[in-house]
């Protein structure tokens, strides 16, 4: 979902100052986070310590990426309004996850140590062969999804920098992994807090830009009904069925993403949850204003004859900043773009490392080093691969990219989001589900990829991985309610 081709180049006195700028900040934040971690609950709950504000805004920034800033704009100026529905859910979610993962999560946290998503499965169910199977899954997802984020990063160094791709990635990854592996993610965190408010005010500020630049809503409006009325269609230039599959995958699939989820375990004070859903409605509804803006404005500049079609549709935020936007706005968008693929990266290395070094372990019943030195090594190695992965194919980094969130969806959902709400589930069911994501997750996206198979129009692997995992779950579950030591793990939760 992220560019894959060079971005235009972005580099201007203002825009490098800038951007030095802010990676001196996220540089600054990782070394006071190394200082404040000495235990393992430091480096990967960040001590249970956070407030609503930062545990909500880390959210937020985990979620959205570098994807609302640069792949977004470049969707909806493709398909129009059809890009909408991988973000309409979000609303729904933000207040799905509060009420259906956040309580039980923290209620089984309030029992017994919890330090991971497959945790909670693992303490649920009874089961380490669960516990294990969801943290190789989140392994894999986090191997592609860590891959992708440092190739855009460098995408953007190079923009910005000149350095060429492989430098720029290599350049981008020494300083992500630095301030990961010293300050886990706590340095994360408040790396987030920094660049999602930052964000918000430049989103705002970019989008009272569009609205001069393309004259209000209604102007913009009329420009692209002349220019391909199927742009303002109820699906855009989607079909129903690709717009609905994109809002069944990123609606309920936000549900099983861990890096998210994982959060939920750092709230200092579980009753201040109840304004979680406000708080994060609030600061996307800002953010993702530049994600439709932006898109529409550069289509409609198109159609004035003001602009000249776009090579790649992932230019137009570059395009638009750095023709119709203040110099320094636009450096602070470009370094907000790079501070929150940072973020992700780190987010997603801190979740793999604590996969490798504490789920998978429980599960093979064998213990890896001490905590917080294995959480340091595990986040190190997983970065190096994924490195290895961004610099050698980029090809495969976006295959990786694209059925990552949909993997994290179908192995976890079922067993996180159902599970800990149904006093039914099973764990022969929650077994089920995470075999079945990750069997058809990763078999029918490798399948389409590699052009074997053709799926019908607009149907993807991951809403046939996500759907199959929740059969699998809810079948399985059924014919194997009778187990009595179900019983005992549901009270339990």
């Amino acid at each position: 979902m992220l560019q894959s081709a060079p971005l235009q180049s972005v580099a201007r006195p203002e825009v490098v100052t800038v951007m030095l700028a802010y990676l001196a900040v996220v540089i600054g934040i990782g070394v006071w986070a190394t200082r404040r971690t000495r235990t393992a609950t430091d480096f990967f709950l960040a001590g249970r310590s956070l407030g609503l504000f930062p545990m909500a805004m880390a959210a937020m920034s985990a979620t959205l990426s570098g994807f609302a800033f640069i792949g977004g704009p470049g969707l909806v100026y493709s398909v129009g309004l059809g890009a909408v529905f991988i973000v309409l859910p979000l609303s729904i979610t933000n207040s799905l996850s509060a009420w259906v993962l956040a309580r039980p999560l923290q209620a089984l946290a309030a029992e017994r140590p919890m330090l991971t998503v497959p945790d909670a499965i693992g303490a649920r169910f009874a089961s380490p062969a669960a516990q294990g199977l969801a943290g190789v899954s989140i392994v894999v997802a986090c191997a592609g999804y860590v891959a992708t984020n440092l190739l855009a990063l460098g995408l953007v160094l190079d923009a910005v920098f000149g350095w060429g791709l492989p430098t720029s990635i290599l350049v981008g990854a020494a300083v992500t992994v630095a301030y990961t592996v010293g300050g886990g993610i706590l340095a994360g965190v408040y790396t987030d807090l920094f660049q999602g408010s930052v964000m918000a005010l430049a989103s705002a500020a970019v989008t009272v830009q569009v609205l001069r630049v393309g004259g209000g809503i209604t102007a913009m409006a009329n420009d692209l009904m002349q220019a391909d009325p199927a742009l303002l269609a109820p699906f855009g230039r989607l079909s129903p069925v690709a717009a609905l599959s994109w809002f069944l995958v990123f609606g309920i699939g936000a549900l099983g993403q861990p890096h998210v989820i994982n959060k939920f375990y750092m709230l200092r004070d579980p009753a201040r949850l109840r304004w979680y859903p406000a708080v994060m409605n609030a600061v996307m509804a800002v953010t993702l204003l530049l994600f439709v803006g932006v898109g529409m404005v550069v289509r409609a500049l198109v159609h004035r004859g003001a602009l000249a079609p776009l090579a790649r549709p992932d230019d137009a935020t570059a395009t638009f900043l750095l023709g119709y936007a203040p110099a320094a706005l636009a450096g602070l968008v470009f370094a907000g773009v790079a501070a929150a693929i940072m973020s992700s990266v780190n987010a997603f290395l801190n979740v793999g490392a604590a996969a490798i070094t504490h789920d998978i372990p429980t599960w093979v019943g064998r213990r890896w080093g001490s905590g917080l030195t294995a959480g340091r090594v595990a986040t190190l190695a997983l970065a190096v691969v994924a490195t290895v992965i961004a610099l050698r194919s980029t090809v495969l980094v976006a295959f990786l990219g694209i059925f990552g969130w949909g993997l994290f969806a179908s192995t976890l959902v079922p067993s996180v989001a159902i599970g800990l709400n149904w006093s039914g589930a099973t764990r022969q069911g929650a077994i089920a589900s995470i075999v079945t994501g990750l069997v058809v997750t990763v078999g029918v996206e490798s399948l389409a990829w590699a052009k074997v198979v053709a799926l019908p129009a607009g149907v993807s692997g991951t809403a046939l991985g996500l759907v199959g995992s929740i059969a699998a779950f809810l079948a399985v579950s059924w014919v194997t309610r009778s187990s009595n030591d179900q019983a005992v793990a549901v009270e339990r939760a």
